[in-house]
């Protein structure tokens, strides 16, 4: 057996070509599984039990640090110890040395080392994101990532609400966001994936975005805050998510992709979420491809068996 076909899976990225599997060979090159339409993804995830049993639990392993350089540039480094995570993706030696661990803080302790200073020097952008379940948080994207941001949080409609001076001045009108209009950060890719299977009709969809949009303009335009203006800028989702929210009949996948074996054929990507055909299943299935990031992999002939299933009735 050969170690060519393991990888430590980094997880879903968006570059301009669109999606892709970010993968780390065990010397810690970096390595990429496109997921393209018709890219059959077969794999196994290997447990941490020191067997190629791959239904024993497998844990999520460390994915190293980053070292900010300025704003174009920063430097992933594997986690030498190649350490099981501890708190999130990292464990503790690589959290300690992480520079992009000062971001979501900075703003209020005024810390950051000096590459992430220059890559929060650049302008920002607050924006509104809707999801399947009219689910919306506010967030905040870097101008050099402005539209692959957006993409790559699996969003169905959003809207930039404000240009930001810097990343500083971004993250306390995030914050304001949140606290006044009760906005959340963050929402769960188990969440986002889940919902894909039952999306609200996209007039609601479209709806529920644009009056959580205007309010948002509303305050901010009131917060006597400076160091930004107020924008109205609908973003532009990718023509493939079209055929996520449309595929009828499309169910939750019923496994977990991240453990055991999985034989899955790409049809469309939103964000992390993948519309996926199985072997000898007629029934198209939302997989949350975000399960694998920190699961060592290894490719090769595998395939999903999947349990009796039960039609879902509305």
């Amino acid at each position: 057996m050969s170690i060519a076909d393991r990888y430590l899976c980094t997880g879903v990225s968006w570059d301009d070509a669109g999606p892709f599997l970010a993968l780390r060979t065990p010397d810690g090159a970096a390595s990429q599984q496109r997921l393209d339409a018709g890219t059959v993804l077969s794999y196994r995830v290997l447990s941490g039990s020191g067997t190629d049993d791959a239904q024993s639990a497998a844990p999520r392993y460390c994915l190293g640090s980053v070292k900010v350089r300025d704003r174009h540039t920063r430097i992933s480094e594997p986690c030498p110890g190649h350490s099981a995570a501890e708190r999130g993706y990292q464990c503790g030696p690589c959290f300690a040395r992480d520079d992009w661990r000062f971001v979501h803080n900075s703003h209020r302790s005024g810390i950051a080392p000096p590459g992430l200073l220059l890559y929060l020097a650049q302008p920002h952008w607050l924006y509104i994101a809707t999801f399947a379940d009219g689910t919306t948080k506010v967030g905040t994207a870097a101008d050099g990532r402005k539209a692959l941001r957006l993409t790559e949080q699996g969003a169905v409609h959003a809207r930039y609400v404000a240009a930001a001076r810097d990343g500083r001045v971004v993250r306390i009108l995030e914050d304001l966001v949140t606290a006044d209009a009760g906005l959340v950060q963050a929402v769960r890719s188990g969440t986002k994936a889940a919902a894909l299977a039952r999306p609200l009709a996209p007039d609601i969809l479209e709806g529920i975005n644009a009056r959580h949009a205007a309010a948002v303009r509303t305050l901010l335009a009131a917060s006597g805050l400076e160091g930004f203006t107020v924008t109205d800028e609908t973003w532009r989702r990718p023509e493939q998510a079209l055929a996520v929210l449309g595929a009828p009949g499309a169910e939750p996948y019923p496994l977990d992709p991240g453990s055991g074996e999985h034989g899955l054929v790409i049809e469309a990507m939103l964000g992390a979420s993948a519309l996926v055909r199985v072997e000898d299943a007629e029934t198209p299935f939302v997989a949350d491809l975000a399960r694998l990031k920190g699961r060592r992999l290894q490719t090769g002939a595998y395939r999903s068996v999947l349990p009796a299933l039960q039609p879902a009735l509305f």
